[in-house]
């Protein structure tokens, strides 16, 4: 299967938005149902590599299979992933302007406890609270019930792409500015996670943004995240990004983009029994899953068939994997199949173009406001220095 370059360069704010979210949302439905296995076990379950939508791992046992996790993944249905980035538009649909951590304790956090929703997993109407893994359900009992400083909540948390998996629509409104991205979803996920979790976080915001800016490219994304990225996250990226440029099949990527991520991962090989050191904070560490989403973005040329595919197959969390690999392919203006994007809005019953509308609309109102702020400080500031006031 050979890449093709990422299409319509020139697509506006809303087709963007669009194939963002959509992309986003049909990744984390692909991925779901071979979440945790390895890309040996995925093709020994399904006679070779996933090619599109599959079935739940255990057929009809999936409910009873992992008690720990009695969910329909497969069949189209999104995941978390996907509940949590919707829930973060609803937060900028009420907010209507930039966010930070105590957006999400005012408004994120309620919406989860308080309002029932549609969960495809779970094929019933039941609160958002009661589907998310418990990483997620740290900001209830921190913001909640602890009432911890918003900014501080993350602290203590298992480190883990629980944050970045839903930063894309932070990305979206800060369209075109990767450094205001990456900020406003440091200060969004400081109420969620710490350390490499939360630097992630961030720089997946900043990809999104970049990945907006009008003639985009694969490149200039990657230089976007490693001209902002800190410590382990900066050098995990640099390190898959290199080696993923020297693939253009995600067959033969699949275990290089392993073998260059793992000097930072702390999960270890058996992504099922995580090492003792897993998940807890580090400057030396990063979270998987953002690398290797930018390494088969790399190895796609921007293509999004090509991308989700390679994040699906690469296995272990490969949802969140797909989810960000989506978003960014999406972003870029590579169009989301048809055949998937409807399959999975009728299988979640879900709509998956009407968070997009909504967004669009917020950050276009978003957009408004910061313009007439800038130029309101440019007239003050213009003052200052003693010159006459701009009315540019």
């Amino acid at each position: 299967m050979t890449p093709k370059a990422a299409e319509s360069p020139e697509a506006g704010l809303d087709e963007r938005i669009t194939g963002a979210l959509v992309g986003a949302a049909v990744g984390d439905a692909l991925g779901g149902p071979v979440e945790g296995y390895s890309p040996d076990r995925i093709t020994e379950r399904h006679g070779g590599r996933v090619h599109g939508i599959v079935g739940p791992w255990n057929g009809d046992a999936w409910r009873t299979a992992r008690p720990i996790a009695p969910y329909h993944k497969g069949d189209g249905h999104v995941t978390d992933d996907t509940l949590m980035t919707h829930a973060l538009i609803r937060v900028y649909a009420t907010v209507r302007d930039h966010l930070d951590a105590y957006a999400i304790a005012d408004h994120l956090v309620p919406d989860l406890m308080t309002n029932p929703r549609w969960i495809p997993e779970l094929e019933a109407e039941a609160l958002p609270l009661q589907r998310i893994f418990l990483a997620e359900k740290w900001l209830v009992a921190r913001l909640h019930y602890g009432h911890v400083d918003p900014r501080e909540a993350g602290n203590g948390n298992i480190v883990n792409c629980g944050a970045a998996m839903y930063m894309a629509p932070v990305g979206l409104v800060n369209a075109a500015d990767p450094a205001g991205a990456y900020a406003e979803a440091l200060d969004v996920a400081g109420a969620h996670q710490s350390s490499y979790g939360r630097e992630a976080a961030g720089v997946f915001a900043a990809a999104v943004a970049a990945a907006c800016t009008p003639g985009a490219t694969v490149d200039s994304v990657v230089a976007a995240c490693l001209s902002l990225a800190k410590d382990g996250t900066r050098a995990a990226i640099e390190a898959v990004c290199e080696e993923a440029s020297r693939h253009r099949d995600f067959e033969s990527a699949l275990l290089p983009l392993r073998r260059a991520v793992t000097p930072y991962d702390t999960v270890g090989p058996d992504y099922r029994r995580p090492s003792l050191g897993a998940r807890r904070p580090s400057r030396l560490h990063a979270i998987e899953e953002l690398p290797v989403a930018l390494g088969m973005l790399v190895v796609a040329a921007g293509d999004y068939r090509h991308a989700v595919l390679g994040s699906v197959n690469y296995g272990r969390d490969c949802d969140s994997i797909a989810t960000m690999a989506g978003a960014l392919a999406g972003a870029l203006g590579s169009p989301v199949p048809d055949e998937w994007s409807k399959r999975v809005a009728e299988a979640s019953r879900l709509d998956l173009w009407e968070p997009a509308r909504t967004l669009t609309e917020v950050t276009r109102q978003i957009f408004a406001r910061d313009t007439a702020a800038r130029r309101a400080r440019e007239a003050a500031f213009t003052t200052l220095l003693g010159g006459p006031g701009c009315s540019a």
